[in-house]
């Protein structure tokens, strides 16, 4: 597997298990605690978007975007237990295709 692959998966499951800690917290009633390993989570998570191999942080970010949707549909799906309806799996293959373009676009030598 690629490792800008391995970083922007790596970067979604800390990113949503970071911000479900204060969902948690604030949400659910559960301990203050939960915002530690989330805190923990969602530094990982900047980290994880610095391994991607782009001139450009924004680049990083807005392709980012489009595997965070997929991440999350497949959240709602496997943690909440509500299965994704085709208007979910539409939005994300939108998302994905326009973080390829984002990501894989020809572009002119600076």
């Amino acid at each position: 597997m690629k490792l800008w692959l391995l970083a922007f998966v790596g970067a979604a499951i800390t990113e949503i298990a970071g911000c479900f800690a204060f969902w948690a917290w604030l949400r659910l009633g559960k301990s203050i605690l939960w915002l530690v390993p989330g805190m923990i989570s969602l530094a990982l998570f900047a980290w994880f978007l610095t391994l991607v191999d782009t001139e450009h942080a924004g680049r990083s970010y807005a392709t980012y975007g489009g595997i965070y949707i997929v991440a999350a549909i497949f959240w709602l799906w496997l943690a909440e237990g509500v299965r994704p309806d085709r208007w979910d799996l539409i939005g994300a293959a939108i998302c994905i295709a326009g973080a390829g373009v984002i990501l894989f676009g020809p572009r002119a030598a600076a």
